[in-house]
């Protein structure tokens, strides 16, 4: 058996072996294939001294915002030409098809170009108090220390929402990668290095949510947590939080209503439904995993979509020609197949899929799956399978559709298709989630803020505005009058 590539921490400006490890398995074979550090609560510890220490250093405190923009900007640039190299090990770790990987992590790098000219456009405020004697300014400095939890279905994007805008905000972090997949981050740990961020502003580990997770989380220097996963550590994480009081922002899960009326074009709404839940394997927080149709438009979408999903490619997700991978993880797929045959014991017809494709026993593999409901009873319709199963239901009205839509704990994405223009705007306005995509499905953009409603978040990631969450406002005030000060005992 060949010997397991051994990752390491990035703490304080160094690249660590941990005390203990533990395997990470190739999602397309299930063996071993790395061994990654599982930090204890003293590399946590450590971590997070290192990263409260850079905060005050002059190496970082004494940079000016433009100086730290270049250096984000430089960041970018590396990360774009490191994409190859961390595709491949995303790949590898996660099972997430290289032909999107690559290109992925590539379009990451506008992320921290964006977050990098956006450093010294944050701005102070003069305050024109109603006292003429006092001059009064509001300034706008790091809120701290982060602690950034990402998990591993697209941890380079979901850490540069992160990153980004708190380095740009001048604080310092620690990134904890999810224990499953946490090989690109911790590789990407090295262009960090080379991008020349000064020791302990940038500290990337690993490891378990009970050991690593809790310590990071409730550690008493940590001033603000920016967390991505699911609702139920979520929760664990605001009760943690308590500890030191630390501002969270959560972008969680999602249960993603996909509305499509008799006059949408069919073939967008197939190939919007094709990316919206069989890409990554359906492994996206945004998947489309809920498609509503309107009843005449049913029975022949429903065969094109039949027919597309088991045209899929299946296979090794290296090869190029790969349209769909495995999941990452074997539970995963344990975990999709139990819902899959509870929701046909719950009445939901099975369209197509549903099963292990044959000759994909090794790995995690899992057949393109479409359900027809005709409730939302089944628990294909609630529950969040972070897998690609599709769940369609009919619906005769618009009014109909957008009760359907908005009957979820979860309200992240969405998407409308129709030619009538002001349905599109009156459902935009009236669909409870954070995005609404309309005629297309799965776009970002640095510029553009996500996150949910509900139980699918708090806090918004991404945008111009995602900057002002890494800061805190100080008053200033500078009386200007040589006057002699009033009455002490009196608040002026």
């Amino acid at each position: 058996m060949p010997e397991l590539k051994r990752f390491q921490h990035y703490i304080d400006g160094r690249f660590e072996d941990a005390a203990a490890h533990f395997e990470s398995l190739d999602p397309a074979t299930g063996a071993p294939w790395a061994l990654m550090p599982a930090a204890s609560a003293q590399d946590v510890d450590r971590a997070v001294r290192a990263a409260d220490a850079a905060l005050r250093a002059p190496a970082w405190a004494g940079l000016t915002a433009t100086a730290r923009g270049k250096l984000l900007s430089r960041l970018g640039d590396l990360l774009a030409e490191a994409a190859p190299r961390l595709a491949t090990l995303e790949t590898r770790d996660t099972g997430k098809i290289i032909r999107e990987t690559g290109g992925q992590i590539a379009y990451i790098a506008e992320y921290f170009r964006f977050y990098g000219g956006l450093a010294d456009k944050v701005m102070g405020l003069h305050v024109p108090v109603d006292k003429p004697e006092m001059e009064v300014t509001l300034r706008r400095e790091p809120v701290g220390v982060v602690a950034a939890m990402v998990p591993w279905n697209s941890q380079l994007f979901l850490a540069a929402v992160k990153l980004g805008p708190a380095l740009a905000a001048g604080c310092t972090i620690v990134l904890k990668a999810a224990e499953d997949g946490a090989a690109p981050l911790l590789e990407f740990a090295r262009v960090v290095h080379e991008a020349g961020f000064p020791p302990g502003v940038v500290n990337i580990i690993t490891g378990t949510g009970a050991q690593c997770g809790q310590a990071l989380t409730t550690h008493p220097l940590v001033a603000r947590i920016a967390f991505t996963g699911g609702p139920e550590t979520a929760r664990h994480i605001v009760r943690n939080s308590a500890a030191n009081l630390a501002a969270t922002t959560l972008e969680l899960g999602g249960k993603s209503p996909v509305l499509a009326f008799a006059d949408a074009d069919p073939d967008n709404v197939v190939s919007a439904v094709i990316a919206g839940i069989f890409a990554a394997s359906g492994q996206s927080c945004v998947a489309g995993s809920r498609l509503l149709v309107q009843r005449p438009l049913l029975p022949a979408l429903l065969e094109r979509l039949k027919a597309r999903a088991e045209q899929i490619v299946i296979g090794n997700p290296a090869d190029a020609a790969t349209q769909m991978g495995p999941l990452a993880t074997a539970r995963q797929r344990e975990r999709a197949l139990a819902l899959i045959k509870d929701s046909q014991d719950q009445g939901a017809v099975l369209i197509t899929g549903g099963d292990v494709p044959a000759g994909f026993e090794a790995g995690f593999y899992l057949r393109p799956t479409i359900l027809l409901c005709d409730t939302p009873k089944p628990p294909c319709w609630g529950e969040e399978f972070f897998a690609p199963v599709l769940s369609v239901m009919a619906f005769d009205t618009e009014d109909e559709a957008l009760a359907l839509a908005n009957d979820s704990k979860f309200a992240l994405a969405s998407g409308v298709f129709t030619q009538n223009l002001a349905r599109a705007h009156r459902l935009a306005r009236a669909i409870r989630a954070g995005v609404v995509w309309v005629n297309t499905y799965r776009v970002i953009s640095p510029l553009v803020p996500f996150g949910g409603y509900k139980e699918s978040g708090l806090g918004r990631e991404g945008g111009v505005e995602s900057i002002l969450d890494y800061t805190r406002t100080k008053s200033v005030w500078i009386n200007l009058s040589d006057a002699p000060l009033p009455d002490p005992f009196v608040m002026r």
